[in-house]
């Protein structure tokens, strides 16, 4: 059986399984990409740990919670890992890499199975991923799709990375579209852990050669903000913009915005929120047309008052190269136009590095 030394997290890799060993609770939060949860203490047992600890005592929380312990180990034993072979090597952790992974290793190593401890464990992890964030995000080589609402960014976003590109999809990992009607219906937005985490997972992937495509973003999407050293490479990145109709980019939010109309009573109270920028009038009429599901003309009075100017003010303040941006005309929004864009956007990359490149020199093969 192997007896190395502390295992760090660039080592979680190399393992069969990672294991967390904290409560269902603290796993909900935010965990290890891959990670299963196998409590050695529920959020009740832990609950009760913690209160015998206040007042009785290291010695009474450990006696009546190693009993707890004792059985919730015996269960995955019996269940969670019946089927693992004697070869099995799996990673755990817990908070701090302490007793409740400790005692988890200590009972799979007795079985036979090579089980290793994460170093510090999970707070270990999130040092892990503020230091991947701040390090890798400068040296992406980002390319910042813009557009005022409705030009479908987060479509060709999705159709790029469908013909191959590398994308970032910052509203897909914070399941918000990131302004205020852009709620995922009965989805809830992730934790600030979680959404760090699942970003500082996409940026290790990444080949560090090739372009990065990511929506122009404000620092906040919905309740989750941007970290601030990914803010600063995308606002110095340059940018492609989509030059869209307002009649198609209408038709086109109709189509995405659909789910908008199920909700009348939700739609109303959200366009509350716009009532400082906009006053009463213009939102009684607006919520008016919320709660007689008339879309058309909501979303055409939207896009000319609010997105459109707020668009107009932004991108020359937040993004560096927008002067010197590119641009692809969308005639129409259709899934199949939107693929195309998709193929445009990536043309426009390839000549733009291809104009950077140096000519070879005279009598040198071309």
């Amino acid at each position: 059986m192997s007896r190395r030394g502390p295992v760090c997290v660039g080592d979680r890799h190399g393992f069969d399984t990672i294991i967390d060993a904290r409560s269902p609770a603290e796993f909900a939060v935010d965990h290890l990409p891959g990670a299963i949860n196998c409590p050695v203490l529920d959020d009740e047992e832990r609950r009760i740990v913690g209160t015998l600890y206040k007042q009785q005592g290291a010695f009474e929380a450990r006696r009546v919670g190693g009993a707890m312990v004792a059985a919730n180990l015996a269960r995955h034993l019996r269940e969670r890992f019946a089927e693992q072979p004697a070869v099995w090597r799996p990673l755990v952790y817990c908070w701090r890499g302490g007793m409740r992974s400790g005692s988890m290793v200590t009972w799979l190593r007795l079985v036979g199975w090579d089980a290793q401890q994460l170093s510090g464990g999970y707070k270990a992890w999130r040092r892990h991923v503020i230091t991947q964030i701040d390090t890798l995000a400068p040296q992406l080589h980002l390319r910042v799709l813009c557009g005022p609402t409705g030009s479908a960014k987060t479509r060709v976003l999705q159709a790029l990375a469908e013909q191959g590109a590398q994308t970032l999809d910052l509203e897909g990992l914070a399941r918000h579209r990131g302004s205020v009607l852009g709620g995922w219906p009965g989805v809830a937005q992730p934790a600030q852990t979680a959404f760090e985490t699942a970003l500082a997972d996409a940026i290790e992937a990444f080949d560090a050669t090739q372009p990065v495509y990511v929506e122009a973003e404000s620092s906040r999407i919905g309740r989750i903000s941007v970290p601030p050293a990914l803010m600063l490479r995308l606002r110095a990145s340059p940018c492609v913009e989509i030059v869209a109709s307002p009649e198609a980019r209408l038709d086109f939010l109709l189509r995405d915005y659909a789910n908008l109309g199920d909700d009348p009573q939700l739609l109303a109270h959200q366009l509350h929120n716009l009532r400082e920028l906009h006053g009463g009038e213009v939102i009684a009429r607006w919520q008016a047309w919320a709660h007689e599901r008339n879309l058309a003309a909501l979303f055409a009075e939207l896009m000319a008052r609010h997105y459109d100017p707020l668009y107009a003010r932004s991108q020359g303040t937040n993004l560096q190269q927008w002067e010197e941006r590119q641009s692809v005309a969308a005639p129409a929004l259709t899934p199949a136009d939107i693929e195309r864009l998709a193929s445009a956007v990536i043309a426009l990359s390839w000549q733009s590095l291809n104009a950077k490149l140096p000519l070879p020199a005279s009598g040198e093969n071309s």
